[in-house]
């Protein structure tokens, strides 16, 4: 696996892993509270975007489909290892792309566990073996349930400039089916195209409303806006300083309170990595069982700055 190469915005910076580039100690964060579990269920996704931090597309199976077993086990690891999660998240890619989905949120559910599942509500979800396979799991596990669709903007035409022709309509109509069939939906959408977030609250909520969604867009956990990951942008360093300047705590971050598991193409075995946000880089791949995850985290990425830091950005519900 290599790293991707550095922007050039940054460069000279983020290259010790606990000294920033003014010689500063490098802030870090350690696994306080792992309250979410994420697995990624493979990058192959049916459409390809323009600014998809893992470059998911219709042929990138760099992430290659996660089993339903392998999900098991770590499920099992939770419990060995006493970690107080309470929600179990699916990503990818398409995470219906994967043929075993249906059985990995399955065992997630059976255990107690919230699951969060990001799709865009396109032709992987909508094909009928998903939909009866959702349908069973929404009467077995009343609840238990939410689907967080990514609609990056609440107007078709750059929402569609992003994803491509026609996806704004079937991503609504997905919408649609989750909400008839009395599915929990949320949204995640970017802060971008000089918006500020309460102009795009107010532009989701007035969408909404058109098409009847059950969805608070006040609301910033069924509404989510995600910083733009945007590398051309220089960011600071987090130094241990910074912590008393911003007002913050180690236990605000992200990874604080959340590892991902991946299998790598050629893989043996699935590994379990720092942040949701950051699959391609080694740093942050932590060894292939929870235990080894529970190292500490240097904020040595500028997705750790902008996104998280200084963004306040989370992926969890």
């Amino acid at each position: 696996m290599k790293d991707l190469p550095q922007p050039a915005a940054n460069q000279g910076k983020f290259q010790d892993s606990y000294l920033t580039s003014n010689g500063d100690e490098r802030a870090s964060v350690a696994l306080s509270n792992p309250e979410t579990l994420w697995f990624n269920t493979g990058t192959l996704c049916n459409i390809e975007c323009a600014n998809c931090y893992i470059l998911s597309s219709p042929s990138n199976d760099a992430l290659v489909y996660l089993t339903a077993d392998e999900v098991q086990d770590y499920l099992d690891q939770i419990e060995a290892r006493n970690w107080p999660v309470k929600e179990i998240g699916f990503t990818g890619g398409e995470p219906f792309m994967n043929p075993q989905i249906v059985g990995m949120i399955r065992f997630a559910l059976e255990r107690g566990y919230k699951v969060l599942i990001l799709t865009n509500a396109m032709q992987p979800m909508m094909r009928k073996s998903m939909q009866a396979g959702l349908i069973q799991l929404l009467i077995d596990f009343p609840g238990q349930m939410v689907l967080r669709i990514s609609l990056d903007h609440f107007s078709e035409d750059i929402h569609d400039a992003e994803r491509g022709h026609g996806s704004f309509a079937k991503s609504l109509l997905g919408m649609r089916w989750l909400q008839e069939n009395g599915f929990e939906i949320a949204v995640a959408a970017r802060s971008q195209w000089g918006k500020n977030d309460t102009a795009s609250r107010a532009g989701f909520e007035e969408l909404f409303a058109e098409y009847g969604f059950c969805i608070d867009a006040q609301n910033p956990s069924q509404t989510v806006l995600f910083p733009e990951m945007d590398d051309t942008i220089e960011v600071p360093e987090i130094t241990t300083a910074c912590w008393d300047i911003l007002g913050k705590s180690p236990k605000d971050v992200m990874c604080s309170t959340s590892r991902m598991v991946v299998k790598r193409k050629g893989a043996r075995r699935p590994t379990v990595l720092a942040c949701t946000l950051l699959p391609y880089t080694a740093e942050f791949e932590l060894g292939e069982t929870l235990a080894s995850a529970e190292q500490d985290v240097s904020l040595n990425h500028p997705h750790c700055a902008k996104f998280c830091v200084l963004g306040g950005a989370r992926c969890s519900a």
